[in-house]
């Protein structure tokens, strides 16, 4: 999860995670060097005693700044492209996690499972323990297998919420009549922290999401 002070993404725990972190790398060389390339023209330009009033056209410049630009973008996009298609691709994944969004809290069902659907609440802060977190920690939590793909099912039972582990790259909205889906995978155990990522009313705030991944040998005991 993000601490105070943290200037850089989340270390990640999925592979979509990882395939976001390498985009944004890749996305943030072809920031910087456009920057640098435009900041270095304007300090040449501005320093520069030479005059261009007589200059009518120059043909030469004028094609290589339209189909260079051309070449970043693409080079952009291709990598968005198999990020998006990364993102919607889902398998056939026998573990389901259904995952409904209240007014406030959320609810969760594991139909493979004998646990019935429970509610998922934040925990007040005065009832908070020794070492747990102001505003992110509930009194259940789902608990599923790592290395496992999982498929999430999201609604809502009244507004429109968002349903958000930022380090596993996950984030699908919870619609009122609708099912959206997502793939979830967990390289690693250990508990999960995420929000609600949509406006959804005044206690917006105070509804978590948390997720604890454990061994598979575990979760079917």
């Amino acid at each position: 999860m993000s601490h105070w002070g943290a200037i850089n993404l989340l270390d990640p725990s999925s592979p979509v995670q990882t395939e976001m972190m390498l985009f944004h790398d890749h996305a943030m060389i072809l920031l910087v060097g456009i920057f640098s390339l435009v900041a270095l023209l304007g300090v040449k330009l501005s320093v520069n005693k030479l005059s261009t009033r007589t200059t009518h056209e120059a043909q030469t410049l004028e094609i290589l700044w339209t189909i260079l630009p051309g070449f970043l973008l693409i080079w952009l996009a291709l990598p968005s492209l198999r990020l998006l298609y990364l993102l919607d691709e889902q398998g056939n994944n026998g573990l389901i996690l259904k995952a409904i969004g209240h007014q406030w809290y959320w609810s969760y069902e594991i139909p493979s499972s004998s646990t019935s659907s429970f509610d998922s609440y934040m925990v007040q802060e005065k009832d908070l323990s020794k070492g747990e977190y102001r505003l992110l920690e509930v009194d259940n939590r789902p608990v599923l297998p790592y290395n496992t793909p999982i498929s999430v099912l999201t609604t809502s039972a009244d507004v429109i919420h968002s349903w958000t582990l930022p380090s596993m790259g996950a984030k699908v909205d919870a619609v009122p009549g609708r099912l959206n889906l997502i793939g979830l995978s967990s390289y690693f155990p250990g508990v999960f922290y995420g929000q609600c990522s949509e406006i959804c009313g005044a206690n917006h705030s105070y509804m978590p999401i948390v997720i604890e991944f454990i061994k598979l040998e575990d979760f079917i005991q």
